[in-house]
């Protein structure tokens, strides 16, 4: 597994990470021994980072990193969480004081002292102009309640005005295959500021994996069912924003041209590690499921695919997804 600095954090983590959205049960029911396996897999296949949320589960994900965390003191694993959502998602909610209620939650949940990583969960665009929410973060991090921070962003002027604010140790940003906008302004513009960028959605919803049809039927309580068109948050999140049509097609090309690229792998973990060979990207949180798909991920942070793979990439974004949603984040 490769190892990289994430950020303005100083900390080293995987190039692979996890993320763990899924066992809050938002994409169908994850049993809670499930669940802890897949934490057990991924940490011993090398992943040092894992992302989650105080939404996750109402909670329910953070609470399961933090019992893991108690059988595990000596992982080395760096969690980061994220707040902001468990309110209207109005600009004068992102207050010190809520701030400091949300983050002592999380404290909790995860059975910590100190968050490793706590990044706004997309807020409102306002927010990014707002001198007093950075302030209120740094003084989380006088207090030692955090001991970094850094932001999720929807949209590529969002991560940009992110990366300009001199204490945000980290952007985490939509980018995978059916992605490209980030190549062009945010990843140069974090290589420069020395911010680092944790890249999520990597596989476009499971879209890159190559398995999934036309026919394919997801739980009702899965968000590839209930928020296709935006119903319950932007609609980015769910198969990146591409028409499930459009994107089982090119998905289905993806696959063939990953088999040509690196025949003894999925197409999962090929587009895996075609995101992690971003200059820029510190790491990568694709989630799993099940231990098997934990260590498959994680064995992606070792693949080198063909100089000429990136060339790839961009023809068919260009041809099938650009213009569904380059212009949209």
């Amino acid at each position: 597994m490769q190892t990289r600095t994430l950020g303005r954090t100083g900390r080293t983590v995987s190039v692979i990470g996890l993320g763990t959205w899924q066992l809050g049960a938002d994409w169908g029911e994850v049993d809670e021994g499930d669940a802890l396996a897949v934490l057990d897999a991924a940490c011993e296949a090398g992943v040092t980072l894992f992302d989650t949320a105080d939404v996750y589960g109402d909670g329910r994900s953070e609470s399961l990193i933090g019992r893991w965390l108690r059988e595990h003191p000596d992982s080395g694993v760096t969690v980061a969480t994220k707040m902001g959502r468990r309110m209207p998602q109005e600009h004068a909610n992102y207050s010190l004081e809520h701030f400091r209620a949300w983050t002592d939650r999380s404290r909790a949940n995860l059975g910590v002292d100190t968050l490793d990583l706590v990044q706004l969960h997309c807020p409102p665009t306002s927010v990014f102009g707002d001198d007093r929410v950075f302030d209120a973060l740094d003084t989380l991090v006088d207090e030692g309640a955090i001991a970094n921070y850094g932001v999720s962003v929807e949209q590529v002027d969002e991560a940009l005005a992110a990366i300009a604010r001199p204490n945000v140790a980290t952007v985490q940003i939509i980018l995978n295959a059916f992605r490209l906008k980030p190549l062009d302004e945010v990843l140069p513009a974090a290589r420069a500021a020395g911010v680092g960028i944790i890249a999520r959605v990597p596989l476009a919803s499971g879209l890159l994996s190559g398995r999934y049809t036309l026919d394919t039927q997801f739980a009702e309580n899965d968000h590839r069912s209930f928020n296709r068109h935006g119903e319950s948050f932007d609609v980015g999140e769910t198969f990146s924003g591409v028409d499930y049509a459009t994107g089982v097609r090119a998905a289905q090309e993806f696959t063939e041209l990953a088999h040509e690229a690196a025949p003894e792998r999925t197409p999962a973990q090929v587009a895996l590690a075609w995101v992690a060979t971003q200059s820029g990207v510190s790491t990568v949180i694709p989630g799993a499921r099940n231990p098997e798909q934990a260590r498959a991920n994680a064995a992606a942070g070792a693949i080198e695919l063909p100089e000429d793979f990136d060339d790839v990439v961009r023809e068919l974004y260009d041809r099938e997804i650009r213009t569904q949603v380059h212009g949209r984040w």
